[in-house]
């Protein structure tokens, strides 16, 4: 009972490593300008549902989605000028883990993205987002 029980665990703690590399994937695929970490993370049939705020106004925009491969063009332009500091935040926390479905919590530059991942043959792939780009009291708090 015991190596059952050990041997689950290595696979939990896999898992969740694989998850949280997933994740990381997806924002530092954007941040580095690498659309490749993009394509080994996300899957194809991606649905991202966002709601942005500029920084100088109250209400949010109307949730625009963005496609994979929407996804992939924004890794390869969103920091091609390197406008992003070196240590943009990239805080990511595993909300949940369970054998064949995960939801993650990322805090980057551009906001707060939920996620959530599914394994396909052995591999973690973020198949949703929902996002909101920073609260203008968090905006505020940085000034």
């Amino acid at each position: 009972m015991e190596r059952s029980f050990f041997s689950a665990q290595a696979q939990t703690d896999a898992d969740r490593e694989a998850v949280r590399q997933a994740a990381l994937d997806y924002v530092e695929g954007v941040y580095n300008v690498d659309p490749s970490r993009i394509e080994r993370s996300v899957h194809p049939k991606l649905a991202k549902l966002g709601f942005s705020r500029p920084p100088d106004e109250d209400a949010y925009r109307p949730g625009s989605t963005t496609t994979f491969e929407r996804l992939v063009e924004i890794a390869k332009n969103y920091n091609k000028e390197g406008k992003l500091s070196k240590d943009a935040p990239k805080e990511v926390t595993v909300l949940d883990l369970l054998d064949q479905t995960a939801s993650v919590k990322l805090v980057a530059e551009w906001g707060v993205d939920y996620m959530h991942l599914a394994k396909f043959d052995g591999k973690w792939m973020i198949v949703n987002v929902l996002w909101q780009s920073p609260t203008k009291k968090s905006v505020e708090q940085k000034q």
